[in-house]
């Protein structure tokens, strides 16, 4: 018996050349579909047992876009022995360049927001926002990632690519100037996520404004102030500015004044301090760091004290000064001690000739 059918030639190709193409093609998927089976099933074991949940990430990666590359490659290499038409030859070769170069881009940026998110792992455990870091920054890797593959891509088609850029010329200069200031938020928006000097929900103060980080994005980041209303503002102006951060913040440091009447008694300046630690330490969340006799001045015995509030929260902070400055007021009132404000006294005499004279005038006379 003869296989002299297996030499008919049909598009420029024998029968033969046709079976082994289907052969290279069905051996192929049959090799593709067994190591996914038993590969990529080992691989889920694994995974299931590692108390790493980015584990299942990159097996779901690998198995998304390696299998496709390997059934185009799969494709290719079974084609490859054809005599196929030039047209036809060109098209498949541009086609299999295409869809590779987009799988891989694909690929290499799973693989890059992988490592990221590894490295926010072990690195920055305390960033409390991780996934809203990693999805503010990946839309412009992978705009990079895109921008490098699209050159490649047009490089192997066969594009000079040197010849496109030379091209560009002033073009190219004018938009550069024109995107300069987009450039700078770019670069100020990696510093931001980069260095993190604040994160999604710190409350900030940036010069005369103050809010709450509501959105971290490529060219703005949005506050929402105390009063309610959304402060937009350029990632170029808060990476050039003081940001003064209150999230971090455990206590609050307090530094008060005030002044008694010189009338007060030395027994009584005495008692003040001790007084004034009393007060903050019956405070909730308030601990005295000191208080003293600071000074004497123009019309009034000086006090400096100093206290810390447990806490980063301004309510709590503002309702313990309030009860603090309340039970001084009443504690001076139980003890008679006055405090002092600005005041003069005059002091009235008579001459032989019966005139008065004032020897000194003042905000509020009092007469002795």
């Amino acid at each position: 018996m003869t296989f002299d059918f297996l030499s008919w030639e049909f598009g420029g190709n024998k029968l033969n050349d046709y079976l082994i193409a289907t052969v290279i093609l069905l051996c192929s998927i049959i090799l593709i579909k067994t190591l996914r089976r038993s590969t990529f099933k080992s691989l889920r074991k694994w995974a299931a047992q590692s108390e790493n949940i980015y584990d299942d990430a990159i097996v779901n990666i690998l198995e998304r876009d390696l299998i496709p590359i390997a059934y185009i490659a799969s494709i290719y290499l079974a084609i490859s022995n054809l005599a196929l038409h030039p047209i036809f030859d060109r098209t498949i070769n541009v086609m299999v360049v295409i869809i590779s170069t987009i799988l891989a881009i694909r690929l290499i940026c799973a693989g890059i927001e992988y490592i990221i998110k590894i490295y926010w792992i072990n690195y920055q455990r305390d960033n409390l926002n991780l996934e809203q870091s990693i999805d503010a920054l990946m839309p412009a890797i992978r705009i990079v990632i895109w921008l490098i593959g699209t050159i490649f891509l047009l490089d192997n088609l066969g594009f000079n690519i040197s010849a496109v850029v030379t091209s560009l010329g002033i073009g190219g200069v004018a938009i550069a100037l024109a995107s300069q200031g987009v450039l700078q938020d770019l670069f100020s928006y990696f510093s931001i996520l980069l260095d993190r000097p604040f994160e999604l929900g710190d409350f900030i103060i940036v010069g005369d404004y103050l809010g709450t980080v509501e959105y971290v994005g490529i060219k703005t980041t949005r506050l929402k102030s105390i009063d309610g209303e959304q402060i937009v503002m350029a990632n170029t102006d808060l990476v050039g500015s003081r940001i003064r951060n209150y999230k971090k913040m455990r206590q609050r440091r307090v530094v008060f004044n005030f002044g008694v009447v010189y009338e007060t008694s030395t027994e009584q300046l005495a008692q003040i301090p001790d007084l004034i630690k009393e007060i903050i330490t019956q405070t909730e969340n308030a601990t005295c760091d000191r208080a003293h006799f600071s000074g004497y001045g123009e019309y009034s015995l000086n006090f400096e004290v100093v206290y810390l509030i447990n806490t980063n929260d301004y309510s709590i902070y503002m309702n313990a000064q309030q009860e603090i400055n309340l039970a001084v007021k009443d504690k001076f009132a139980e003890y008679g001690i006055e405090f002092a404000y600005p005041t003069q006294v005059a002091y009235l005499d008579t001459l032989a000739s019966g005139m008065p004279i004032k020897q000194e005038q003042s905000m509020v006379e009092t007469s002795a």
